[in-house]
């Protein structure tokens, strides 16, 4: 087993995300403090141990800067100015954008990784955190080609130590893969569990299974998500485009499929079940989720850390 490394860290942001790093971090031994902008949020993290509200007395080992993408960079150039950690990443959601203002910002790019843990909940808050969050997911890493090898390495044991499967992208890369598999999904899961309120009670009662898993993730913090989809908007639209001239085609399809004519019938008929069809063969390319279980993450984050 390699040797641990990183010793002391620092969260900047103490929502769901921010917590369940920071109590990953301690469950595995390193010392850890809290900051937010809310102390309350930093005080209730800090409660249910997720270690130290307030600042460190001397810089960290690493620096995880969990606000939303807007405020990436700005919070990025401060903790740098007041010598919070040796070295910095994060764990916004959008990539591109928040490394080109942290670059405007004059941000030492040597010192930062760029970083996204795949991994989240429809609830909210330090109080819906967990420590095991993060066990078998995957987590994005984007250097650039400022970072320096060591702050590549720091980055890389916090991801073991949470227990997640590194994976290294280009910015623009995952802001693309992004789009396609959780930006425009939660935008349509959102749009979908919309229609609920044209819904009168009679209707509703009979939701099934299908409806609440299509719509779960509508559920989360919209402020946040506005804020995620503000980021990555032009990819997100690029999806939605696509998606829009697919909803066209069924929309008439099913218009059609009503038709006094045969052959419009036909037709109608084999263009629900083409669609039908490709989407069961997109699900069916989904990777299947990881084991979550404790133990096995556990191996996992140990047998797999850096040297």
């Amino acid at each position: 087993m390699a040797q641990q490394l990183m010793r002391t860290a620092a969260v900047v942001g103490t929502g769901l995300i921010g917590t369940s790093i920071a109590l990953a971090l301690t469950g595995r031994g390193v010392d850890t403090y809290l900051l937010d902008r809310d102390p309350q949020a930093a005080a209730t993290a800090a409660a249910i141990g997720a270690g130290t509200a307030g600042r460190p007395a001397a810089p960290v080992d690493l620096a995880v800067i969990a606000v939303p993408p807007r405020h990436t960079a700005a919070v990025l150039r401060e903790a740098q100015l007041s010598s919070l950690a040796r070295y910095f990443t994060d764990a916004a959601s959008v990539k591109a954008g928040p490394q080109q203002e942290a670059a405007e910002r004059s941000c030492d790019l040597t010192r930062y990784v760029g970083g996204h843990p795949m991994a989240g909940s429809e609830r909210s808050g330090p109080l819906a955190a967990r420590a095991d969050l993060f066990h078998g997911r995957p987590w994005v890493l984007t250097p650039s080609a400022h970072s320096r090898e060591e702050a590549v390495r720091t980055a890389l044991e916090l991801v073991h130590l949470c227990g997640a499967r590194p994976l290294t992208m280009a910015h623009t890369e995952h802001d693309r893969a992004v789009a396609l598999t959780s930006h425009a999904p939660h935008l349509v899961s959102s749009l979908l569990a919309a229609r609920m309120l044209a819904g009168d009670e009679s209707q509703l009662r009979v939701a099934g299974q299908g409806l609440r898993d299509a719509t779960r993730i509508a559920g989360g913090d919209s402020a946040l998500w506005t804020d995620i989809l503000g980021s990555n908007a032009a990819a997100v639209a690029d999806i939605l485009s696509e998606l829009a001239l697919d909803l066209n085609v069924v929309l008439e399809a099913l218009r059609d499929v009503g038709s006094a004519d045969p052959q419009a019938r036909r037709r109608a008929s084999a263009e629900i079940g083409a669609a039908l069809s490709r989407g069961a063969e997109g699900q069916a390319r989904i990777p299947a989720r990881a084991p979550t279980d404790r133990k096995a993450a556990g191996q996992l984050s140990g047998a797999s850390a850096p040297a």
